[in-house]
């Protein structure tokens, strides 16, 4: 189990002491084959310390006890401190671009006796993660590196609750031809014209950025910038600036719902659509207690055309519960008592099912159950409470 309360100061003080243990581990494995990344990632936790305030300085608090998404993690040093903490975390980046071919981050994972999930994402793709709603991502000196940012921006809002994000920005044009710092705008690289780095794309304006979160499914929580003050552009070495921010998805919600499988994509920020059988899991009440389960959903009238009434079942742990038909197209409140000795943690996995489901189709090719609203500024739609 990771530590609590353990404010940022004290996180930044801890990770000092693991780089030293990384320099020995990379010095053990040598430069013969590849070289190592060769920027300091927990550098990041110096920005975090004035970053967040109140009680967002209590880090690993806002992930509780969901997993760590460390996006672009190169030699995974974020990934391994995070582990070193008692996280589990998901380390993501692409060979393509990663500086050593993730050579380095497989070789410190064998050093390290490490257990920390490796995957192979491309970020500029649909890309799936595992089933998942991560607590935390970390996603430091990727977004520019894009060429789809607000794609990749939507779909980690669907499975993440916080995210730490960091990025250059820019207030000017190159050769200060047009300020943009005040406008939502953003300038498209040129192959090498930054750093001589072909895979540097779109350098936003703090508004451009602002924007772009917000669009894409993110309420942003501390935002600081870093570097250049005046005049920042987006290619010229000594007018580097930064944006460091803090964000909330507006999607997932607040860690009492975790979605699993069953659950199509976002729609209008606002609800999902499930499949015949769907999957979460919820925040617990005190063990050992009976417990109630609800789930607010809705029935659109075409469903109910097509499929006539529809019936829902529930597991909890495995325990079945009592099934309920709906007969009208209106918003449904599924209810049933969960009995004492099914909830023995402090998370419990529930599992729906409906005797039916509208098909795939011509014109839609995914199974349609019935809707979910999940917005999170609501409660969550589905909720386990003491009777």
């Amino acid at each position: 189990m990771p530590i609590s309360h353990a404010d940022v100061t004290e996180i930044r003080k801890q990770a000092a002491q693991f780089r030293k243990r990384l320099v020995k581990a990379k010095a053990r494995i040598g430069t013969a084959q590849f070289e190592w990344y060769p920027y300091e990632t927990l550098s990041a936790f110096d920005h975090l310390d004035r970053l967040l305030t109140g009680p967002h300085r209590f880090l690993l608090d806002l992930a509780e006890d969901q997993p760590i998404l460390d996006l672009g993690c190169q030699d995974g040093d974020l990934s391994f401190f995070f582990e070193s903490l008692g996280c589990e975390v998901h380390a993501v980046d692409l060979p393509d671009w990663n500086y050593n071919q993730m050579r380095g981050v497989a070789r410190l994972r064998e050093a390290l006796d490490s257990r920390i999930h490796v995957q192979q994402v491309d970020l500029d793709t649909q890309f799936t993660l595992p089933n998942h709603t991560f607590g935390l991502a970390l996603f430091f000196g990727v977004l520019y590196h894009l060429k789809n940012p607000f794609q990749a921006l939507e779909i980690l809002a669907s499975r993440v609750r916080y995210c730490l994000l960091s990025t250059r920005i820019a207030q000017v044009t190159p050769g200060r031809g047009v300020r943009i710092q005040d406008q939502p705008l953003a300038y498209l690289l040129s192959p090498g014209e930054t750093n001589n780095d072909k895979s540097n794309y779109w350098i936003f304006s703090e508004q451009g950025l602002r924007r772009l979160l917000q669009r894409s499914g993110w309420q942003i929580e501390e935002f600081m910038s870093a570097g250049c003050a005046k005049d920042s552009d987006p290619v010229s070495g000594d007018r580097d600036q930064r944006a460091f921010c803090l964000l909330r998805s507006t999607a997932v919600g607040d860690g009492r719902m975790e979605l699993l499988n069953g659950w199509h994509r976002l729609e209008h920020d606002c609800f999902r659509w499930t499949e015949r059988r769907f999957t979460v899991r919820l925040k617990a009440p005190a063990p050992e207690q009976a417990a109630r389960l609800r789930l607010r959903f809705y029935i659109p009238p075409e469903t109910l055309a097509k499929l006539g009434p529809l019936t829902l079942s529930a597991q909890v742990n495995g325990v079945s519960l009592l099934k309920q038909t709906y007969a009208s197209a209106e918003e449904q409140v599924y209810s049933a008592v969960v009995p004492a000795g099914a909830l023995t943690g402090t998370r419990a996995l529930v599992e729906f099912a409906l005797d039916k489901a509208v098909p795939p189709s011509a014109e839609d090719s995914r199974e349609l159950g019935v809707v979910v609203r999940i917005s999170a500024d609501d409660d969550p739609p589905a909720l386990l409470v003491q009777p």
